[in-house]
C-alpha cells in the first residue's frame, strides 16, 4: 500500500477501535513508551570477542545452523545492530553480554575484564542514543567444563566465577553512571546435573553463599539494577539445575533483587504470563526475556504466537508496565540473521499492541458483573480487529519500514553488507 493508502485505512480501523472505546493514538503514544533490550548475541551465534576464533562452546546452551555472514568483530556487530534499530519502531536499548568487550586484539580471561573494555560500547550507544544493559558470561569457557559455576564444590572455580560476575556489576555500574540511567545486569548460570544428584541442598547452599558475597559490593540503584534468572533445565543439566525459579524467586524477595523470567526456561505447558501479576504483588520490579520454546529451550526466533500475546495481555493489564524492564533472548543461526533479530522485535512490539488497544475496562466490568458470556464475545470480536493496519501506520509514522517491505529491505542489505563476509 501507498502512504495515502495507509493513512486512510488507519482512519477507518481507528474509527472501528473508537467503536470500542479505544483511542488508538492514545495507544501508540504508549507503545511508543516501550524499549526493548535488544541481545547482541544473535549477530554473531553467541560467540563473543574474547578471542580471534571465539565460538560458543558448551554451559548449557547451543546454536544451530551456519548461515553465511555473521558479525565477525565488533565493527560489523554494531553495523548490523544499526541497521535493526533502523527497523524497529520506537527508541530501544542494547543489551551485551561481558564476552563482547574491546579488548584491543589481547586476552583478558573472565575474572580480569574491567570498564575499560567497554568504554567503546558507552560512546557508541551515546553517538546513537541508546542505553545499555549486561550480563555476566558464565559458560563457554573451560572453568565451565564440570557444569557447576557459582555452586561448584571446587572453591578454585568458584572463586574464578565469584570474581567474574563482582566485574561484570563493576562494569554495570560503570556504564549506568555513564549513561545516566541504570544498566540492569541479569545473572544466569548454567549449573546443574546430567542425572540426579544426592546433595541438593549443599549445591544450592553454596550457590547463595556465592551470591551473598558477590552482592556485598553495593552500588547505587541509579547506577545499577540486579536480576537473577531462573531455570528449569537445560543440555547437560536436565536432572537437576541448581538456580531454580523457587531458589531464585526466594532469592530475589529477601534481598531486594530483580527475577528474571525467561519464556523458554518453564515446562512446555506452563504458562509464564501467568506468573506476572504474582510476583508484582511481592517485588518492586520484574526483568522479561522474550524467547520462543518448541519443545525445549531452544530460543527460536519470537514470533507472534499465543505464549507472547498472552504474556503482554499480562503486562499490560496488571497497570504496572513502568516496572517491567523486556529484553530478548534468541539466536538462530539457521537464518539471516538481520532478519530474526527483526521479527523477534517486531513481534513483542506487536504483541503490546494488541494488548493496548484492548478495551480492558470494559471486559473487567463484564468480569464484575459476572457477565462471562459477554466478556468472552469482546475477546472474540478482538481477535478479528484490524490491528495489523495500525502496526502499519504507526512504522511509517516512526519512519521504519511497513510490514511488507521488511523482506525486500533486509535482503538488500545482506546482498550489499553480510553476504560479502566470507
Amino acid at each position: 500500500m501507498s502512504n495515502e493508502e495507509i493513512i486512510n485505512t488507519y482512519k477507518i480501523a481507528k474509527e472501528k477501535y473508537a467503536e470500542l472505546g479505544v483511542d488508538v493514538e492514545n495507544v501508540l503514544n504508549k507503545l511508543n513508551k516501550i524499549s526493548l533490550s535488544i541481545h547482541c548475541w544473535q549477530g554473531d551465534d553467541v560467540a563473543g570477542f574474547e578471542k580471534a576464533d571465539s565460538k560458543l562452546s558448551g554451559g548449557g546452551i547451543q546454536v544451530t545452523g551456519n548461515y553465511p555472514g555473521k558479525a565477525r568483530n565488533i565493527a560489523e556487530l554494531r553495523m548490523d545492530l544499526k541497521k535493526v534499530y533502523s527497523l524497529i519502531p520506537g527508541k530501544h536499548r542494547l543489551n551485551l553480554h561481558a564476552i563482547y568487550g574491546d579488548f584491543g586484539g589481547k586476552y583478558f580471561d573472565r575474572d580480569q575484564i574491567s570498564p575499560e573494555h567497554f568504554k567503546g560500547w558507552v560512546d557508541w550507544a551515546r553517538e546513537n542514543d541508546l542505553k545499555i544493559d549486561f550480563n555476566s558470561t558464565c559458560f563457554s569457557h573451560p572453568m565451565a567444563n564440570s557444569g557447576f559455576t557459582l555452586s561448584s564444590k571446587d572453591k578454585f572455580i568458584r572463586d574464578f566465577w565469584i570474581k567474574h560476575v563482582k566485574k561484570a556489576r563493576e562494569i554495570s555500574a560503570f556504564i549506568g553512571k555513564e549513561q545516566n540511567n541504570p544498566c540492569i545486569h541479569n545473572l544466569w548460570i548454567p549449573d546443574g546435573s546430567k542425572d540426579l544428584p544426592v546433595d541438593r541442598f549443599g549445591y544450592r547452599k553454596i550457590l547463595k553463599d556465592s551470591l551473598d558475597d558477590i552482592f556485598s559490593v553495593k552500588y547505587k540503584k541509579s547506577e545499577l539494577k540486579d536480576a537473577l534468572e531462573s531455570k528449569l533445565f537445560g543440555i547437560g543439566s536436565e536432572a537437576f539445575v541448581v538456580g531454580s525459579h523457587e531458589f531464585y524467586l526466594g532469592y530475589v524477595l529477601t534481598h531486594g533483587k530483580m527475577i528474571c523470567l525467561d519464556l523458554g526456561h518453564f515446562h512446555p505447558t506452563e504458562l509464564v504470563a501467568d506468573k506476572v501479576s504474582s510476583i508484582l504483588q511481592f517485588s518492586d520490579e520484574l526483568l522479561l526475556h522474550i524467547s520462543r520454546p518448541v519443545r525445549w529451550d531452544s530460543d527460536h526466533v519470537v514470533t507472534l504466537n499465543d505464549d507472547l500475546k498472552f504474556l503482554s495481555e499480562e503486562v499490560v493489564r496488571s497497570g504496572n508496565i513502568d516496572k517491567i524492564h523486556l529484553g530478548l533472548d534468541f539466536f538462530d543461526a539457521s537464518i539471516n540473521r538481520i532478519g530474526a533479530w527483526t521479527i523477534g522485535a517486531r513481534a513483542t512490539l506487536k504483541s503490546l499492541l494488541i494488548a493496548f488497544l484492548e478495551p480492558t475496562k470494559k471486559l473487567k466490568e463484564y468480569e464484575e458483573k459476572s457477565d462471562n458470556f459477554a466478556r468472552l464475545a469482546l475477546l472474540e470480536e478482538l481477535k478479528t480487529m484490524p490491528f495489523g493496519i495500525i502496526w502499519d501506520y504507526y512504522c511509517q509514522k516512526m519512519n521504519v519500514p511497513v510490514e511488507a517491505e521488511i523482506i525486500n529491505d533486509i535482503h538488500k542489505y545482506e546482498s550489499k553488507v553480510t553476504s560479502k563476509r566470507y
